[in-house]
């Protein structure tokens, strides 16, 4: 009589322990986010949260806009991007992101940076950030920045693209740019807020004026071909949440709102 008993017990043990370990498989599931460099510093500091809200790891790599977009459409295997709506909209068109999953996280303005407590010029006219520039000793950007083609339009605009180009550095990178601000390699970054506020020893001087304001808008969406559908799905709506909003406005970005646009 023991036999069976004993048999309907390991049974039991087993079916308990196959389920435990089911639970979790799924909870050591990461969800893979491929990130643009102006929503980075907000990510970061939101990743525990996000982690607990959906009940998975994040695997988080960023990059710029333009050097995700071409990973994706290479056939990357991730199952969130979070990137700039132009790009987005590209990708959904490709039929490389899920366009029902769209959803809108937060803008960033574009404008300068200096290093901290240094001189702060004007810029608040054409007239006076024409005159900054070219008072400036040294400009840097991100060479594949999502913003780069509307700064070098504003120095052509200026009329003073030829006289900035001996001092144009162009940096690999957001994060190489300011950081070369905050150690004195260069005078002014021309990047995104949300690129500015985190990096220690720089701070912003100002937006460009009205006539060359420009911003990014940044999106998040789920790959076609995801693992991790349902969870990429509850991670894109914390981040579209009002528990992210407070994190965008302290990283130099502006909330979104929940509408999905």
């Amino acid at each position: 009589m023991t036999r069976p008993f004993i048999s309907t017990v390991t049974l039991a043990i087993a079916a308990v322990c196959f389920s435990a370990r089911q639970a979790a498989d799924a909870q050591d599931t990461a969800v893979r986010v491929l990130a643009s460099n102006g929503i980075k510093a907000a990510l970061e500091e939101l990743e525990p949260q996000c982690a607990r809200a959906i009940g998975h790891p994040l695997a988080l790599q960023f990059s710029s806009t333009a050097a995700l977009k071409k990973k994706i459409e290479a056939g990357e295997k991730f199952d969130v991007t979070v990137i700039s709506a132009e790009a987005i909209a590209d990708l959904i068109q490709q039929g490389k992101l899920a366009g029902d999953s769209r959803a809108a996280l937060a803008r960033s303005e574009l404008g300068i940076g200096i290093r901290a407590k240094a001189a702060r010029p004007d810029i608040r006219t054409s007239a006076a950030l024409k005159q900054t520039l070219l008072d400036a000793k040294s400009i840097t950007y991100p060479q594949d920045g999502a913003t780069r083609s509307h700064i070098e339009k504003t120095f052509a605009d200026l009329g003073i693209a030829g006289n900035l180009k001996p001092k144009i550095i162009l940096a690999p990178s957001s994060g190489a740019a300011t950081g070369s601000v905050a150690s004195g390699q260069a005078a002014l970054v021309i990047t995104l807020f949300s690129e500015i506020v985190p990096v220690a020893g720089v701070e912003i001087l100002g937006p460009l004026p009205s006539e060359y304001r420009d911003e990014v808008r940044f999106q998040a969406a789920i790959s076609t071909a995801a693992q991790n559908v349902e969870a990429g799905k509850r991670l894109i709506a914390f981040l579209a949440g009002p528990k992210a909003a407070p994190i965008y406005k302290a990283k130099g970005l502006e909330p979104a709102g929940h509408t999905g646009n």
